[in-house]
């Protein structure tokens, strides 16, 4: 097993029955892309299955697991449980290069949040988030 498989591998432990919280919940999942695939809008578009006009817009890890992340004082036993599955998910994360966050579309998003792993694959996670 090389660096990359290991790190999908913890990756996909990680993300093992996580939901991304929106106005509605959506699994998050582990996606992995051959290092001649670049992340650009044209692709992204063709993967989340939107058309040629639809935005993509780019953001921060820190900035889109801001509130998944944080163990705020209203949070619940089970809310702070699953903020640290999201620490540990950004941590993991935070390990590859050019990490970008990539939002695709409106009011159903697709989200990508991928970056290069040490063989020069993209490997990251996506989920969607509901915005109306």
């Amino acid at each position: 097993m090389n660096d990359d498989d290991g790190l999908e591998q913890e990756l996909r432990e990680a993300t093992q029955g996580l939901t991304f919280m929106s106005e509605s919940d959506y699994p998050v999942e582990v996606v992995r892309w051959d290092k001649s695939t670049e992340p650009t809008p044209e692709f992204l578009r063709r993967l989340a299955g939107e058309d040629a006009q639809a935005p993509v817009e780019t953001t921060t890890v820190e900035e889109f697991f801001r509130v998944a992340a944080s163990e705020t004082e209203w949070k619940g036993a089970a809310e702070i449980e699953t903020a640290r599955r999201y620490q540990k998910l950004v941590k993991l994360l935070e390990g590859l290069s050019d990490l970008t966050v990539y939002r695709v579309g409106t009011i159903n998003i697709p989200v990508y949040v991928v970056g290069r792993s040490a063989s020069g694959d993209w490997l990251g996670v996506a989920t969607r988030v509901v915005e109306t």
